[in-house]
């Protein structure tokens, strides 16, 4: 590796921590759901509320993000995300009640957001167009990444609650588990502000300033010998034709002939959430222990998903230029639908009989003989095991225990839980999770490719918020078997509109594309 190149990868790398942290930000709350709601006396749509609060403010951050980039620069920018991570993890974890937690998580979605847009737009400005594809996947990489981990220290935390180590103790990882599983993001996000401040400023952005000078050490650092003024020029006709260019208004989107470029878009757009991804990466712990496993088993279990989904990402990536988009799609909503049928039938199937033994190893805060109507009885759904309990024990001391009144009545078999859940996981990283953006990128027209794609990122984010917000209401009112079986739907339907109506973009010149999706007037 020659001397460019490493200064290419080790600041693409430092930058890409931003990835890091809104994948870890974002996954790190399915362990703690499971703690604030009795803690707090949640419903079950505040409960929806602490997760998709993040998503709702990191979507208005994607809207201000660059235009902010343009004013204050790339670094700066970021700087300031690494700092809102910090801050939102410190309040989240000494939050003394939920309006605090909300609004703490709140200001971690705006670093979310940012670092979204930002990330991957400076590491691709300063990387030379042979290294960009690369490199820019570092911060998609580094995503994964952090959601892997996330799921890993939740369990860590957890079982450092149970130990007998006197320092686990005095750092009380036992009555503050869910504040430490929240506050240990600190860590990486002031390591990633620390980080920022060994890397230039973006080689574009110093261009558009007119600091010219300085924009050349940063290329001649970036760029082989001799390389440096040629990458200069370019930056300089690329900023000049972007001046240019004519800004083209947002009717431009919604005229006859892009009708049907449009309609592609937003399908595959919804498609990517209302099928239960972020049900699945936010509420993992949660949807375990509803198969009756138990609260180690389901956060262990849970680290798994992180595991698939990292592979069957890289998988994606190996695999989307040698078969294309289409078949990937294809296979992987067929195969989330599949997934999605199986968990479906598995908690369909299931019967809840509460014996005598099991409750005998109830805790001693719930009061036994109030269950006394309920043991020995078979319950055919979970929504009325769920039902009768609360009945018998109140709506807090109820989901306060769920776990140990799941495990001590439900028989089903938890391994098609298990399967389901990450065949599902895997279904969605070699398909339409990252191949939606890559099929974004020549599928709209050059003229507003750009519009378009902020549109349809929009509503892609507007239905991850509403997902995340209504799962616990689903599960609660709908069942476990009936929310599942609605994701499936959308699986099926979305192998239907991908099969008949969305066209194969390998091997076409966006010329092409445009002449097949778009009608002129």
């Amino acid at each position: 590796m020659n001397k460019s190149t490493s200064y290419i990868v080790t600041t693409a790398l430092i930058v890409a921590l931003g990835g890091f942290l809104m994948g870890f930000d974002a996954s790190v709350i399915s362990g703690v759901v499971k703690f604030i709601e009795p803690e707090f006396n949640l419903t079950k749509l505040q409960l929806g509320w602490s997760v998709s609060s993040l998503t709702l403010t990191a979507t208005l951050a994607m809207l201000i993000a660059g235009p902010l980039s343009d004013k204050l620069g790339r670094r700066q920018v970021l700087k300031y995300a690494a700092l809102l991570y910090a801050i939102s993890a410190i309040f989240s974890a000494i939050a003394p009640s939920f309006t605090t937690l909300v609004v703490a998580r709140m200001i971690g979605g705006i670093g979310v957001g940012a670092s979204l847009i930002i990330a991957p737009m400076y590491i691709a400005e300063i990387s030379p167009p042979e290294m960009r594809g690369r490199m820019v996947s570092f911060n998609q990489l580094n995503i994964v990444i952090g959601i892997s981990v996330a799921f890993f220290t939740n369990y860590l935390i957890l079982q450092l609650g149970k130990s007998d180590a006197s320092w686990a103790l005095n750092l009380k990882f036992d009555e503050w588990n869910w504040r430490w599983m929240l506050g240990i993001e600190a860590l990486p996000a002031i390591l990633y502000f620390l980080g920022l401040y060994f890397v230039p400023r973006s080689p574009r952005w110093l261009v558009m300033k007119g600091e010219f000078d300085e924009a050349m050490e940063v290329m001649r650092k970036a760029s082989e010998e001799g390389h440096a003024e040629a990458e200069m020029e370019k930056i300089q006709a690329a900023i000049q034709q972007d001046q240019q260019s004519d800004k083209q208004p947002i009717a431009e989107l919604f005229k006859r002939s892009m009708a049907l470029v449009l309609t592609i878009g937003i399908v595959i757009g919804v498609l990517q959430q209302i099928t239960g991804i972020n049900s699945v990466f936010f509420y993992a712990p949660m949807i375990f222990e509803q198969s009756g496993i138990g609260t180690d088993a389901s956060f262990s279990q849970a680290i798994y998903v992180g595991l698939i989904n990292l592979v069957f990402t890289l998988l994606a990536i190996a695999l989307i230029d040698k078969l294309g988009r289409k078949p990937l799609l294809i296979f992987g909503l067929a195969g989330i639908a599949v997934c999605m049928f199986i968990l479906s039938y598995s908690f369909s199937s299931a019967t809840y009989t509460l014996s005598e033994a099991a409750v005998l190893e109830l805790p001693a805060e719930v009061n036994k003989d109030a269950l006394a109507d309920v043991v020995g009885v078979t319950f055919n759904t979970d929504l009325e095991y769920k039902a009768g309990i609360q009945a018998a024990l109140g709506d807090e001391v109820a989901n306060a225990h769920e776990s140990e009144l799941l495990s001590g009545a439900i028989s089903m078999n938890p391994m098609l839980v298990l399967i389901g859940i990450l065949g599902f996981v895997a279904s969605f990283a070699i398909s339409i999770g990252p191949v939606m953006w890559v099929l974004f990128s020549k599928l709209f027209p050059n003229k507003v490719r750009g519009l378009a794609i902020s549109f349809v990122g929009l509503i892609n984010s507007g239905v991850s918020f509403l997902v995340q917000l209504i799962f616990p209401w689903e599960l609660a009112n709908l069942g476990s078997s009936t929310t599942f079986l609605i994701y499936g739907v959308f699986g099926a339907i979305g192998v239907l509109f991908v099969l008949f109506v969305v066209p194969e973009t390998k091997g076409k010149s966006l010329e092409e594309l445009e002449h097949l999706l778009v009608k002129e007037d």
